[in-house]
């Protein structure tokens, strides 16, 4: 297909479904729009008048705060796991019944597909009706890609075993009703299936065991959970706290395997003078009974433990933590509309608490850079790089990690 001006490969760049991967996940649309600024691209027409307008509210966030916002963007990215990979994300934000005295909802799309043959679709929500009487918190996976198996525990290879090969459907919601001020309660339910599943060892690695649900497994857990959370905006939380606390019960009979599950997730932020936020999250897994290995606690990934690959450690508990420093925005003299931020955390895997090993853990450290995309709803993009004791990893995504 051949496109004659710039005009009309601006279009075209527009409309391309164009995930994130492990390690550098996407590239704001910005980067691409800049082409339609270009001298030479013509300003008549309406399609092109749609994409300055497009633009304009993008970059200025002309819109007025209390309306609906929908960011749609084409990513473009590469990471060792998945070689290139390009996709297609989306961003709704609003208030409910448009007043801003509500808690900022969102949803997030995305879909991608690499060179490896691997695809997917995600989709995340943190969803508050008027007042925040009822929370709606969750998340959706339909995926299909190798995942790499480096074994079980902080003492596991750190060369790959072997790559599993697998079809994946994860849906998670949380439905939580407010039974006083800024304190949720409610049901939980957690659906994991794995099939299609093919592990192809590693060259250079010998036999080893496979682990509980090597061949494929569907779970069904079913739970409760409290929340305590009084954020008002989940993507930038300037002065807050957040704590979670959850149980999932997967039975025999309605899953292949049984077992139980609890999650505790708090996080704290704190301004520290007009502009500046510390962040801290203290996250913890524990899992009792025949565990597959999928559902193990997986060490690594966007949000904790940035810079190792997500289940480069794994095992039946997990404890990590995280603090942040964000300066929102940097005092520059030509804009107010960049920003950084500097973080450090630290995590173990374990099979019981008579084996938690504090001489065996985790570190990783890192520093990004923050554009505001919307400076009436406080919403950055970030960019963030992280090192660990194995690597490093770039991360771009809209919204702070935690």
């Amino acid at each position: 297909m051949n496109y004659h001006s710039k005009q009309e490969w601006t279009q075209y760049l527009l409309h391309l479904p164009l995930p994130k991967s492990q390690r550098i996940k996407s590239i704001p649309k910005i980067l691409l729009l800049i082409l339609g600024l270009l001298p030479g691209v013509s300003r008549e027409g309406n399609s092109q008048s749609f994409v300055r307008r497009y633009i304009n509210g993008l970059i200025n966030d002309t819109s007025d705060i209390s309306k609906p916002q929908f960011l749609v963007y084409p990513t473009l990215a590469y990471s060792p796991e998945t070689s290139w990979e390009i996709g297609f994300s989306s961003l709704y934000v609003y208030y409910s019944q448009q007043d801003t005295t509500n808690r900022l909802s969102e949803i997030s799309g995305f879909t991608f597909f690499t060179l490896e043959n691997q695809y997917g679709l995600w989709f995340d929500h943190a969803l508050y009706s008027d007042q925040s009487k009822w929370f709606f918190l969750g998340r959706l996976r339909f995926q299909s890609f190798p995942l790499k198996y480096y074994g079980i525990g902080m003492d596991s290879s750190r060369d790959y075993l072997a790559l599993v090969e697998a079809n994946q459907i994860l849906i998670k919601e949380r439905v939580l009703r407010k039974v006083r001020d800024n304190l949720f309660f409610g049901l939980e339910i957690d659906f994991q299936r794995l099939g299609s599943v093919n592990f192809i060892t590693a060259q250079e690695t010998s036999d080893f065991e496979l682990p509980i649900g090597s061949e494929g497994s569907s779970n069904l857990g079913i739970g409760a959970g409290i929340v305590y959370d009084n954020r008002h905006n989940v993507l930038n939380v300037r002065n807050g706290f957040f704590s979670e606390l959850g149980y999932l019960k997967y039975f025999d009979g309605i899953s292949t395997y049984e077992f139980n599950t609890i999650i505790s997730d708090t996080r704290i932020y704190r301004p520290v003078g007009k502009h500046n936020v510390f962040a801290a999250q203290l996250l913890g897994q524990f899992n009792q009974g025949n565990t597959p290995f999928n559902q193990l606690a997986l060490m690594g990934g966007d949000s904790m433990m940035r810079g190792y690959y997500s289940g480069r450690f794994r095992d039946n508990n997990q404890l990590a933590s995280q603090v942040e420093m964000r300066f929102l925005p940097l005092p520059l003299g030509f804009s107010k509309r960049f920003g950084a931020a500097a973080f450090a955390g630290a995590a173990t895997v374990f099979p019981d608490f008579s084996n938690l090993n504090l001489d065996k853990i985790a570190w990783s450290a890192g520093a990004g850079l923050r554009f505001l995309l919307f400076p009436k709803k406080d919403i950055y993009t970030r960019l963030d790089y992280a090192l660990t004791a194995e690597g490093s990893g770039f991360y771009i995504f809209i919204g702070e990690a935690f």
